[in-house]
């Protein structure tokens, strides 16, 4: 990674057609797609299209829509279906080549299927199934939720922290939800590397090495997850699970630069081994980075309208303000911010924005 501004000419290519779920299979660079309010709290039509577009000609193959960094808020709000059916729609305007449509389902059984129901119904491709806020709800019960919404639509399974609603869940019942035909890919995403191994065991276990995805979802850890392979058995039944690619909220900023890591984490992996001493010094800088948006000194408190500063210091949002009043930048967060945007450009997209802002907008 560069800081020139490559992703100007990523703009005018053409890629290949690959159908979705073959590009969720093979990996790729997911941003959990923000939502754009006004001052006032109100969806921001205009900046929530340019956001998409944004994505779109940064290169990404997929969206997360719906997801934690769209606000679970939406729900209430009675969002949840204009801003699903608003990312569909500009996807289908906009994009140069087939995109994957992943969309957040949250809660109870019945509420986790019918959201899935309104995403098949709008074109999505596969469901990103939230484990938070299920309280006394065993592991049992988890598996049956997440085979009756792999009846409307693929499923991404989900390894939530827990200090932002996750729990824990036992490496058996990893080894079970693999088992599950209809359950194409798992992101991992409980900051923790011992229960990120249990989640590649588990795919490892199930004989699902070679065609369930394993996502990083690890803001700590993003460059060291991509160049992972997590080896098991020998001989005969040796096999390799790898990190494929990343579904993040880190990446709904300086998604061009996103696009990139992805690539060399590939083709670093794939041999070029001169790769690996740039990649590991960008591991550092994108933590140091992430703990700033996310507000990790915070408790991640402030980790949405993070993004939403970033986004807002660029221009492709106007307003920080989320539907949750309570969800504003930690004290001192901001500067934190601006501070890696200077000492890390190697992470930032800001002249491709900049060149292409006005048509985003338009």
């Amino acid at each position: 990674m560069t800081t020139t501004d490559a992703g100007a000419d990523r703009v005018a290519v053409r890629a290949d057609d690959t159908a979705p779920l073959t590009i969720l299979r093979q990996g790729c660079a997911i941003p959990a797609h923000p939502l754009a309010l006004d001052d006032d709290g109100d969806l921001d039509d205009r900046h929530q299209r340019a956001l998409t577009r944004y994505y779109l000609d940064a290169g990404v193959r997929g969206l997360a829509v719906g997801v934690h960094s769209t606000e679970f808020a939406i729900r209430e709000a009675g969002l949840l279906t204009p801003v699903l059916e608003l990312a569909a729609e500009t996807v289908a305007d906009w994009a140069r080549h087939s995109t994957l449509l992943i969309a957040g389902a949250c809660g109870p059984t019945p509420q986790a299927v019918a959201e899935a129901e309104l995403a098949a119904r709008l074109g999505y491709h596969a469901v990103l199934l939230n484990p938070g806020g299920l309280g006394g709800v065993d592991e049992e019960a988890l598996l049956d939720r997440t085979r009756a919404v792999a009846e409307v639509l693929p499923v991404v399974g989900f390894y939530l922290q827990r200090s932002v609603g996750g729990r824990y869940l036992s490496p058996e019942f990893w080894t079970r939800m693999a088992l599950i035909p209809q359950v194409l890919a798992i992101k991992v995403a409980p900051f923790d590397r011992y229960q990120t191994l249990d989640v590649a065991r588990g795919i490892h276990q199930a004989g699902r090495a070679a065609d369930l995805a394993l996502y990083t979802g690890n803001d700590d850890n993003i460059v060291v997850d991509l160049l992972t392979s997590f080896d098991f058995g020998n001989g005969a039944g040796h096999q390799r699970v790898d990190v494929r690619g990343g579904l993040l909220g880190q990446w709904g900023v300086w998604a061009a630069r996103a696009v990139e890591l992805v690539e060399l984490a590939r083709r670093a992996r794939a041999g070029e081994s001169d790769l690996y001493p740039e990649l590991l010094a960008l591991s550092g800088r994108l933590t140091d980075a992430n703990s700033a948006v996310f507000d990790a000194r915070g408790a991640f408190r402030g980790c949405i309208p993070g993004i939403k500063q970033v986004l807002k210091d660029q221009g492709l949002i106007r307003s920080t303000r989320c539907l949750d009043q309570k969800e504003v930048l930690s004290p001192g967060q901001h500067a934190e911010i601006v501070r890696v945007r200077r000492e890390h450009p190697q992470l930032t997209d800001d002249a491709f924005v900049a060149a292409h802002l006005d048509r985003w907008l338009a």
